[in-house]
């Protein structure tokens, strides 16, 4: 049976929730409590299906009749017709100065933005991790040569290095592998800060013992770092790849807003802010609407980073006033149940309880008892029984003692 002290201490350290869990299991546990977090990856993911769905990519037609290519005379000054969930009119986002459908121009630009996060994601991710690793784990002359490369590229001002990569992807390809081209070279200058990261998890791990296990077993250089220390990091892997992937959005929309990203006639959602400011203070729906998918894309992915972090760091613990409260009662309730026996026995006598009956009923007796003699108390108790100064002598038994000595 589990006492109140035993429940409280479990509780405090977590024990009653994942015992008997395995690692995966009490991150996602962790991660779908966060309800910031599991709430930003359903909008995410609505955002998501919305633009694919909506018109169409790579030749698979959508269930939205315009295009973002689409021109066409402007409906009511071009302002939105959106009334509603249930009505939406021809032009819910309303149209650019030529006619274009606004709401099919930001779902192309939300496409791309999605395409260009996720490649520069995986792109930076990969170079910043084998990097990090790879200099973490050997040490040495290879640490300082990585090191040094990361430290040359970290000096390079990121918008600057960018603009450049941007500039040859948006001269060398057209269309979709433009897109690509254009998250692939900015990849290639995002992956510092991850290095970095991952080098240090690297230095810490690689002394821990099951590494020098592994190493002494006859495991391959490779295989420790694939297989022993990269799956201990993958935590601080994955949250620095989404704070990453937050970052590369703004970057983008930062070179096409410059007009060194994505070009005409494809558009980004930098570009569609770009294209337009001249009318802000007349038509600014067209500000609206771009910018609010920025924003709420960068939130969901600052969320969802911040969950896989509060999951994977053991150390962060939600606070929860409802579980403290608990905490509180579960030990007033012990305290209450160990000390009811002695004040029921003394009221039911007619005289008010005393400390000593109290403490006696919880298990603890304030007197020694010396084998199946009287109880013995006061400070002179330990003297009696050990023979101390209050036992009489027995001057005969000195005497025989004396006796057999000389025999």
């Amino acid at each position: 049976m589990t006492t109140a002290p035993q429940a409280i201490d479990e509780r405090s350290q977590g024990g009653g929730e994942t015992k008997g869990l395995s690692q995966g299991a009490i991150v996602r546990k962790r991660f779908f409590g966060n309800t910031a977090a599991v709430i930003s990856i359903f909008v995410l993911l609505g955002i998501v299906v919305l633009s694919f769905s909506s018109i169409g990519f790579l030749g698979i037609p959508g269930w939205w009749k315009y295009s973002y290519t689409d021109f066409g005379g402007t409906v009511n000054n071009g302002a939105p017709t959106f009334a509603g969930p249930f009505s939406w009119g021809d032009h819910p986002f309303g149209q650019d100065r030529i006619g274009r459908d606004y709401f099919a121009m930001t779902m192309r630009g939300a496409q791309l933005s999605i395409i260009i996060m996720l490649v520069i994601g995986i792109v930076g991710g990969v170079i910043g991790v084998v990097v990090g690793a790879v200099s973490g784990y050997f040490r040495g002359w290879v640490e300082s040569v990585l090191m040094r490369l990361v430290d040359v590229v970290i000096i390079i001002p990121l918008i600057i290095l960018a603009a450049v990569l941007g500039r040859v992807a948006g001269g060398t390809f057209t269309g979709t592998s433009a897109v690509v081209a254009l998250g692939l070279f900015i990849g290639l200058a995002i992956w510092t800060g991850l290095a970095r990261l991952v080098r240090g998890e690297f230095l810490s791990l690689r002394e821990r013992e099951f590494v020098d296990a592994a190493r002494i077993a006859g495991a391959s250089n490779t295989r420790i770092i694939f297989k022993h220390i990269l799956p201990n990091s993958v935590g601080v892997i994955i949250v620095n790849v989404t704070l990453l992937m937050s970052s590369a959005i703004l970057l983008e929309t930062a070179l096409s807003f410059l007009g060194l990203g994505v070009k005409a006639p494809d558009v980004s959602l930098g570009s569609l802010i770009s294209e337009n400011q001249q009318a802000f203070t007349t038509r600014p729906w067209l500000f609206w609407f771009p910018g609010l998918f920025i924003v709420v894309i960068c939130l969901c992915i600052n969320f969802i980073g911040d969950g896989l972090r509060d999951a994977f760091d053991p150390r962060q613990k939600k606070f929860s006033a409802k579980r403290a409260k608990e905490r509180t009662d579960v030990a007033g309730s012990g305290t209450a149940a160990a000390t009811a026996p002695a004040v029921t026995a003394q009221t039911a006598e007619g005289h008010a309880p005393t400390a000593s009956a109290v403490i006696q009923d919880m298990g603890t007796s304030p007197t020694t008892q010396l084998g199946s003699g009287p109880a013995v108390s006061g400070p002179g108790a330990a003297l009696e029984a050990d023979g101390g100064p209050d036992r009489p002598e027995d001057p005969e038994g000195e005497s025989r003692g004396g006796k057999h000595r000389q025999d």
